[in-house]
């Protein structure tokens, strides 16, 4: 529930723009002793940020005191926060400092702001406003505490507010500074770096060796959402490790929620591009989208039972059939299943054991087209009707 600053300066990986502008906001808030509210989703790593912004401060040296307001239940983290004196409740036969006291020429930084009960919130004020502790079950504040408060929250008080849920005056008085982490999805150039570092790192505990990753597995890594954010991407870096792999990762080596959820997408199809570029990035089809002959030929085999590898890997390989065709194929039987990759293996006759080999080669041949906008989209005819 809470814990104090025994631990590493952590690190913050990456060389995005994002993340540059980030480490500038820490430097900022390092040179003063100014509150600070750290918002962001959940696993962007907010005490990570809370954790620098202290190590390079003058509290440096001092404690520093996390608390998750989530994990501790209403009726104690008035206690666990400001204490509490001998007598004061059924079970507190001594007196009890509290956290606060403990960080004392230290930062307090208290995860999860949003969840505190407005009664607790107006506690917390209290003390913002004066720095007096008042213990539970004390008549008049005892002590003062010169305590550095950072507070985070992946909850927009804003709304709170106006729901009623959270204290406009408590928010305007935490409110000094304010840092919002970015989501990974908004800084794709650092998850191929902070994979590697976060399998290395399971890799060594668990005394495997580390493997290498292939490029359609970093593509696949890069183009996903990552809604866990880096608490996510260290889980699946550590679900690979434990594969045990001893030649590079595949696509297909990924856990299937990587790949159910391929890429964040616009909300409508892309129209095909139109350059001269003949090596297309990854579009989705349009409805006025002509197939070739070939690939004609080959939806037409599809129809009548053929599967996929036969009738259109073995025929790409061979170069009868080009990526354009592969894209229109693919795009052809998304606009059937809206947007369903796993329906997708029905039509072209693929068991579901199949599902990740399948994906992953559509990945390697950049065809795993965005499926956001086929889900409103018209649906379209089948194998062996021929579509103009």
């Amino acid at each position: 529930m809470f814990h104090q600053m025994e631990q590493p300066t952590p690190l913050l990986l990456g060389e995005s723009e994002a993340l540059r502008k980030l480490r500038a906001q820490i430097a900022t808030a390092s040179r003063t002793s100014s509150k600070v509210l750290i918002v962001g989703e959940t696993g962007v790593g907010k005490e990570v940020v809370a954790r620098l912004i202290h190590a390079g401060s003058v509290r440096g040296g001092q404690s520093f005191v996390a608390v998750n307001c989530s994990g501790i239940p209403e009726t104690l983290l008035e206690s666990e926060l400001f204490g509490h004196v001998r007598g004061s409740f059924t079970g507190a036969f001594r007196d009890k400092p509290g956290l606060i006291r403990l960080a004392h020429g230290g930062t307090l930084f208290l995860d999860e702001l949003s969840e505190m009960s407005l009664r607790m919130q107006s506690v917390l004020l209290r003390y913002a406003e004066s720095g007096e502790l008042q213990p539970v079950g004390a008549h008049v504040p005892e002590v003062r505490a010169d305590v550095r408060l950072m507070t985070a929250t992946n909850r927009d008080l804003r709304a709170q507010i106006a729901s009623g849920a959270f204290r406009e005056d408590l928010y305007y008085r935490i409110n000094v500074l304010q840092i919002a982490i970015p989501p990974l999805r908004d800084r794709r150039e650092d998850i191929v770096p902070l994979f590697h570092h976060y399998l290395r790192l399971a890799c060594k505990a668990h005394g495997l060796l580390c493997p290498d990753l292939t490029l359609s597995a970093q593509a696949v890594l890069t183009n996903y959402a990552w809604p866990g954010n880096i608490r996510e991407l260290k889980n699946v870096a550590e679900r690979v490790a434990l594969g045990g792999f001893e030649k590079p990762v595949q696509p297909a080596d990924l856990p299937d929620e990587i790949l159910d959820t391929p890429v964040v997408v616009p909300s409508t199809p892309q129209r095909p591009e139109r350059s001269g570029n003949p090596e297309p990035s990854r579009v989705a089809l349009q409805s006025d989208a002509v197939l070739s002959e070939s690939a004609q030929r080959v939806w037409q085999q599809l129809a009548d039972g053929e599967n996929f590898w036969t009738a259109v890997h073995e025929p790409f390989k061979q170069r009868e059939l080009t990526r354009k065709d592969l894209a229109a194929l693919i795009d052809l039987g998304l606009r059937r299943t809206r947007g369903n990759y796993r329906a997708l293996l029905k039509i072209v006759n693929l068991p579901p054991a199949d599902y990740k080999r399948f994906h992953a080669f559509l990945y390697q041949q950049k065809c795993n087209l965005p499926v956001r906008g086929y889900r409103v989209y018209p649906l379209a005819k089948g194998p062996g009707n021929a579509v103009a």
